[in-house]
Order: C-alpha cells, then structure tokens, then sequence
C-alpha cells in the first residue's frame, strides 16, 4: 500500500512539475512572420525572422486610411491587418481591421473560430448582433453611432448592417494574429465539394430545390 502512495506521489509531483513548467505566453520578444524561409521549425505556421535582420518595417502597416471598395454584393469590404500583412504581429495575440459600408451594407453573419472581437464605429450608424450558443441561441442586437464600442465573444456568430442615410465605417481589433473567419452563407451553401443538398433540405426545412438554387448562387 505504502508502495503504491509513493509511486502516486511520484505521478501527482511529475505532472504539478508539468503544469509550472508550462509557459503559455510568449517566451522571446517577437517572432516575425518570415513566410519564404526555408527553415523547417515554425512557429504559428511560419518560421521566425532572424532577429538581428528584423526591421522597423516589419512592425509597419500603412493602408486603413483608404476607403474599401464597397461595391459587392453584401455593401462591405473588410480591410485585414493580420499576420500576413504584417509580420511583426505574429505570435502576439491580436490584429486589426478596417471596414467599410455603403448604404444598407452589412458585413453578413459569420464566426472568427479563434477570436473575440471589439468593434468602434468611426463613422455612420451600425446594427451590430450576434447569436449566444444551443440551446439558448438568443439574439443579442444594439443600434451602434459614431464612438460606440461593440464586443463579440470568440466563436459566435455575428453581423454588422450600415442603418445610416450615408457610409460607415469602423475599426475592429480581434485577439489573434489570425483570427479566422467562416461566412455562414459561404460555408453552408458555398463549400466545396458541396454539402449534400438533402442534408441542408432537412437541416434547413426547406425543399431541395431551394438548396439548389442557394448553392448556384454561392
């Protein structure tokens, strides 16, 4: 018995070790994104920059001053600030963007898998919502003017719609280099290969030539 306490001890002392030794934030001053190196360690997917050739320009992005183009068909246009364009934020933990919205353009309902997100409108009236998880799903929807600050938690779905007689825009930061995005619409009746349209039919309660047609379009 004696034997058996000890070695669930040794066990309970190992992983307690584990656990400090566990370092979740980062442990060097920056690893910038460095995506045409060859080296086969990486870190967050991409390989670190030599820091001794690591320059000003790396910590740079210049670009959220210009408007978006807006005309598409939902009325938006995201402007990224990301790992990938700009290195220096990888591993860090969080990143930026712009977006812009014409008349009654929305930025429609979608999911960042990897990051809660804050919005502040610098521009116009916004409709900003998002829906908590099941079973609940409750509908959680503010009217947003010019100085508001907004917060989406990380994973749940959410939407922005322009109400205002002119544009809007606004200024996002998510908390990850690379958030991730997953456009309900786009990855319901746009994947590929597509989802069999008698899933959706029956998921969404809908004849299959609804699907069909909604598929086409995406």
């Amino acid at each position: 018995m004696s034997n058996k306490l000890v070695l669930l001890s040794i066990v309970a002392l190992t992983f307690a070790c584990l656990a400090l030794a566990y370092e979740p934030a980062p442990i060097q001053d920056f690893c910038v994104a460095d995506p045409n190196s060859s080296a086969t360690l990486k870190v967050n997917g991409v390989a670190c920059k030599n820091p001794m050739q690591v320059k000003a320009e790396d910590f740079f992005f210049s670009g959220l001053h210009l408007k978006g183009n807006t005309s598409n068909a939902v009325g938006s246009r995201v402007t990224p600030v990301f790992a990938a364009q700009l290195p220096g934020l990888n591993t860090l933990g969080i990143s930026m963007v712009r977006i812009d919205y014409a008349p009654w353009g929305i930025n429609p309902p979608h999911t960042h898998p990897r990051a809660t997100e804050i919005l502040t409108v610098l521009e116009g009236t916004l409709q900003v919502g998002f829906v908590s998880s099941n079973p609940d799903n409750r509908f959680i929807s503010k009217v947003l003017q010019k100085g508001d600050v907004f917060v989406f938690p990380v994973g749940l779905v959410h939407f922005q719609r322009n109400v205002g007689h002119g544009n809007a825009v606004a200024i996002a930061a998510l908390s990850s280099q690379n958030p991730g995005a997953i456009t309900i619409a786009n990855a319901v009746f746009g994947s590929n290969p597509p989802i069999p349209s008698d899933i959706l039919a029956k998921a969404f309660q809908v004849d299959s030539s609804v699907v069909a047609q909604l598929q086409a379009k995406f």
